[in-house]
């Protein structure tokens, strides 16, 4: 017999299996997940919650599909978290300082308090590439929010109303675009690609059975 615990969901009480994510128990309660459930892996950032643990008076963030239900747990979805994505277009921007101040000019609002790196569902230190981008270090703030699932849990807890993560894309896309150093063998796959080199190998591939497929894919040729 599974151990057995009581959770809240949206307000009414139910049974579930102590096993279980969030996610899970939702579906186990009988809810038809149509928004807030991308990809179950930690990966998409689409299933952020909230969450609090009965005689514990502090709110928590995390992603549905990654925490595991607690015995009194009351939880509560919202369909999207607060980010604000400014409009630009990334060829006619530079990689200067400046450009925070005009697109996201509340990450000077920031007033140190670490809440969005405390809420981080993937464990990163937000509040230092908040800082990388207020003083144009667009390289380590690239660095430093690579692995932003763009959940906007941070976003929630933050006082300034910063958004992060956009701020924290931004500052990918002018290092990609800008800074970081040119891949050569990637610009000549990527124009073969164009010239139409790989159409007849892909028309094979495409006719091949998905058993075949898997089999191709599973011992491929893994680059160093």
């Amino acid at each position: 017999m599974e151990n057995m615990v009581h959770v809240f969901l949206m307000g009414k009480q139910y049974m579930v299996p102590d096993n279980l994510t969030i996610m899970g128990a939702m579906e186990y309660a009988g809810y038809q997940l149509v928004r807030g459930c991308g990809c179950r892996n930690g990966f998409c950032g689409a299933c952020a919650t909230i969450y609090r643990i009965k005689g514990d008076r502090e709110l928590k963030a995390c992603l549905a599909c990654q925490t595991k239900v607690e015995d009194n747990m009351y939880v509560a979805t919202l369909p999207f978290f607060p980010l604000v994505k400014q409009v630009y277009d990334i060829n006619e921007i530079k990689p200067a300082q400046q450009v925070m101040m005009q697109l996201y000019p509340e990450i000077y609002a920031c007033i140190g308090c670490n809440a969005c790196t405390k809420s981080c569902t993937q464990g990163l230190n937000v509040m230092q590439y908040i800082a990388y981008a207020q003083r144009g270090d667009f390289e380590k703030c690239a660095e430093e929010s690579f692995d932003c699932v763009m959940c906007g849990v941070c976003s929630s807890r933050c006082p300034a109303g910063i958004s992060h993560p956009q701020v924290a894309m931004l500052a990918r896309r002018l290092n990609g675009k800008y800074l970081a150093p040119k891949s050569a063998h990637l610009e000549e796959r990527v124009q073969e690609i164009r010239n139409g080199d790989f159409n007849e190998l892909l028309e094979k591939l495409m006719g091949k059975p998905v058993q075949e497929m898997q089999e191709l894919y599973n011992h491929r040729d893994i680059e160093k």
